[in-house]
């Protein structure tokens, strides 16, 4: 029966997902019906209502889908590893590091291809991931506390230098700022394309490692007498981490607390086993992204609040709860 359940819940969630998408699409500074959508995927014709869909809002919600899978995953991926329910990419900082590292590549070396820049988001992802996991480690292990403390510290400085770096020369970030504040709108889906053969090696990986996590939340020591080689487990974990959060954030630009609140709300569900909030990250996630771009698109008309100015009011005072559990010390 708690199988059942399981499906029936992702069932549900597959459903919700796809009323999301076509809300993505109809909702915006005009609403447009859904037989203006049909025909504009497939039979296109001339017309404003046509060409703002086929260009501008369904690589939109595009982009929204694929940045909010690899938000939820991250997220799930790096509470599993750190045993820490208040890991999260955006907390961390290591969507930071990736913001800044994209930052130097575009504002200073000139490169403005998605092509390019991906790597240094890598790059920035990779190094503040280990940064952190190595300031939050302890003699006792790894401590939750001090590894946020390290991650908003290391967000803290790399978002400064960040700043710096844009005040040296504003009119060559100008075309940044939207991106800085964590954004899905006028993203063309040639930014998806180089980016989704790596988002599909970290499914791959986050597939690969999701039993051994089960195993390695019970302790290392413990995991290894049930066979799992922790090492080469928490290596791949790292990759697919490093792909994902990476990927987003040279994607949509930092996007902070989904990967917070999703795997919290799968856990919530399914329990602790790993693939099942993996599984129910991967569909919630870009639910809840989706329907922070729609709230954002319509609270302030004609204007827009970016999703991740959105998110962000909605997941501080989730941390702000987490924090004030008791139990907020470990999963």
């Amino acid at each position: 029966m708690p199988g059942r359940r399981r499906v029936l819940g992702l069932v549900i969630a597959l459903a919700a997902l796809a009323v999301l998408l076509v809300l993505s699409v109809m909702i915006g500074s005009t609403t447009i019906a859904p037989s203006v959508i049909w025909d504009s995927l497939f039979h296109p014709a001339p017309g404003l209502d046509q060409f703002a869909v086929r260009d501008f809002r369904v690589p939109r919600t595009v982009v929204g889908l694929t940045v909010g899978i690899a938000l939820g995953l991250s997220g799930a991926l790096i509470q599993a590893l750190t045993r820490n329910p208040l890991a999260e990419p955006g907390i961390l900082g290591v969507n930071a590091g990736a913001s800044f590292a994209v930052t130097v590549a575009v504002g200073v070396l000139g490169i403005r291809d998605i092509e390019g820049y991906m790597w240094f988001a890598f790059a920035g992802a990779l190094i503040v991931t280990l940064m952190v996991l190595a300031l939050g480690s302890t003699r006792q292990g790894s401590s939750p506390v001090v590894m946020v403390l390290a991650g908003v510290c290391v967000g803290a400085v790399l978002g400064g230098a960040r700043e710096a770096l844009q005040l040296t020369n504003p009119a060559a970030f100008d075309a940044m700022r939207s991106w800085n504040a964590g954004s899905i709108a006028g993203r063309p889906l040639e930014v998806v394309g180089p980016i989704l053969p790596f988002f599909a090696v970290a499914l791959v990986l986050a597939l690969v490692v999701a039993g051994p996590l089960n195993a390695m939340a019970l302790g290392d020591d413990l995991a290894v007498t049930q066979g799992v080689r922790v090492l080469p487990a928490r290596i791949l974990s790292v990759i697919a981490l490093t792909l994902l959060a990476g990927g987003a954030t040279a994607i949509a630009g930092p996007i902070a607390f989904v990967g917070l609140m999703v795997p919290h709300v799968a856990r919530w569900i399914v329990g602790p086993d790993q693939r099942w909030i993996f599984a129910y990250s991967v569909l919630l996630a870009p639910s809840l992204l989706l329907a922070s771009d729609v709230l954002g698109r319509v609270v302030i008309l004609p204007g827009e609040i970016p999703v991740g100015i959105v998110t962000a009011f909605v997941g501080a005072p989730v941390l702000i709860a987490l924090v004030r559990r008791k139990r907020a010390s470990g999963l």
